[in-house]
């Protein structure tokens, strides 16, 4: 299924574009001088949702944040709609109050658990399902890992339509880890946007390396200047520690 995505054609890391304020701020709320500046930035400079993943053939899109991979997620989510593709499906996960309304979900999602009640209203409100979860209690969400929920939706679709779907994913390393392993259970394409401490951003210091499986073996690779979105298979090559809490997939 690699050859179902063409090569990225974002190759620096989305806190040195312009992007970087509408995918991390846009949905959030203005805290200061900083902030503000940041948001009317990205009002000026904004990246079309193709300038970020490239996909080149018919599939359902799902995507999947966390924590700080929420915001992103929300921004793709929108760009999507707006810019006429087809519109994804979202999973948001989160151990703290989501920094988002949400509300009961209006917008069908075949397969989610019954006690996946709720998403985020302003996906809701432009036409996008979405479900989230949670390990904290948080009213309305699936009590378990972003993983499982998502594996009870793809689980749920006819098995055409289940070969068709591509996961994007955005969030904490661990999160990310349960993603790629899930579509690799599945045997399912995925892409994660990885985020490591940065010194300079540039390349120079190489701070932000990770190793990435490539045609010529394994390499070291600097988040900022060669991703920040990596093919899932790629960098997480092995399967992750098991979850404290049960996952529906093997």
């Amino acid at each position: 299924m690699a050859n179902r995505f063409e090569p990225l054609t974002t190759r620096r890391s989305l806190l040195k574009t312009g992007a970087a304020a509408t995918a991390l701020l846009a949905a959030g709320r203005p805290q200061g001088r900083t902030v503000a500046r940041a948001q009317a930035a990205s009002q000026v400079l904004r990246l079309p949702a193709t300038a970020l993943l490239n996909p080149t053939g018919p599939f359902d899109l799902g995507l999947i944040g966390g924590g700080v991979g929420i915001p992103p997620m929300i921004f793709y989510a929108e760009t999507e709609v707006a810019s006429g593709a087809e519109t994804p499906w979202v999973i948001m996960g989160s151990e703290l109050p989501f920094p988002f309304a949400t509300g009961p979900a209006q917008l069908a999602l075949p397969g989610v658990p019954e006690s996946a009640t709720h998403g985020l209203t302003r996906l809701e409100a432009n036409g996008i399902p979405n479900r989230l979860a949670t390990l904290a209690g948080l009213d309305g969400c699936f009590p378990g890992y972003v993983t499982g929920l998502a594996d009870a939706l793809i689980g749920a679709l006819p098995e055409e339509q289940r070969s068709q779907v591509a996961l994007y994913a955005c969030g904490p390393t661990p999160m990310l880890a349960a993603v790629a392993a899930l579509a690799r259970h599945l045997g399912l394409p995925c892409q994660v946007s990885l985020e490591e401490y940065m010194a300079c951003g540039v390349g120079g210091c190489a701070g932000c390396t990770v190793e990435v499986d490539t045609d010529d073996g394994l390499a070291m690779k600097r988040v900022c200047v060669d991703g920040p979105i990596f093919d899932a298979a790629h960098v997480f090559t092995s399967p992750p520690l098991p979850e404290p809490a049960e996952t529906p997939f093997d």
